[in-house]
């Protein structure tokens, strides 16, 4: 009788502190599971660096006159620099700006929302002052870098790609036994900034989205209140292959 006792007192004890240590591995290892920078193929296109107080940001980029300007925040795992040709297909007459983030591409610095949101309107402020028109796009991850963005500045139309209403529903997918909501450090709090954006929103959804929850995005795009929010959904799409799509350029470019 006194062993089974025991064996009352430890395996809950034991389970206790097996289910702490998986929240404090899971806290002090967020970042690595949340960024995964990647290196700059396209060699080929031209670069524009931005000071930091971490050190020079690399912007991949096509040059042109003109009051249009596209500024894009890429996903947690993308090189930003193979979207150019795309791009330059897509906004034929638009100067393109693809932010790699800190840590990304050659970008100076360690990825984290802070670092991540401070870029994003270091590169927006210089845009703006040669161009008038930005139309800012945001995919995944960066979704919430554009909706934040588009919150504070005069951003000529927003794009959102796969987005989610916060980074933590994501997570919590993710790790569903986890108090996810207490220990996550980078949010991207979407909700919180939607209320605030101005500018003409699309809200471009993937059919067989496998990452983002679908009432994630749902939830986001009744955020929004001050804007006209168009919203399609890609049929047949998954999170990583709805740029694939025969469509997608033509959605991300339309007005």
């Amino acid at each position: 009788m006194k062993a089974v006792s025991r064996l009352f007192v430890w395996v809950p004890l034991l389970a206790g502190l097996l289910y702490i240590g998986a929240c404090a591995l899971l806290f002090f290892s967020q970042r690595s599971l949340i960024y995964y920078p990647r290196p700059r193929s396209n060699r080929d296109a031209a670069v524009m660096t931005l000071p930091s107080d971490s050190g020079p940001l690399l912007v991949s980029m096509r040059s042109a006159d003109g009051p249009g300007a596209v500024v894009y925040f890429g996903g947690n795992a993308e090189d930003v620099s193979l979207n150019l040709p795309s791009f330059v297909e897509a906004f034929p007459n638009d100067a393109i700006y693809l932010l790699h983030y800190p840590g990304y591409g050659g970008s100076a610095g360690q990825p984290s929302e802070k670092s991540i949101i401070a870029a994003a309107f270091a590169l927006f402020d210089a845009v703006h002052a040669q161009h008038p028109n930005v139309v800012v796009i945001g995919r995944s991850l960066g979704t919430g870098v554009a909706v934040r963005l588009a919150s504070e500045r005069p951003v000529a139309r927003l794009v959102l790609v796969t987005p989610y209403d916060s980074l933590v529903d994501v997570a919590a997918q993710q790790y569903p036994i986890l108090p996810i909501r207490w220990l996550m450090l980078d949010r991207y709090d979407s909700w919180k900034y939607a209320p605030q954006v101005t500018a003409p929103t699309k809200i471009i959804a993937a059919e067989n989205d496998e990452v983002i929850p679908r009432s994630s995005t749902e939830r986001l795009r009744t955020r929004f209140t001050k804007t006209a929010v168009s919203y399609v959904i890609v049929p047949n799409a998954g999170h990583n292959s709805i740029s694939d799509d025969p469509e997608y350029l033509r959605l991300i470019s339309a007005r």
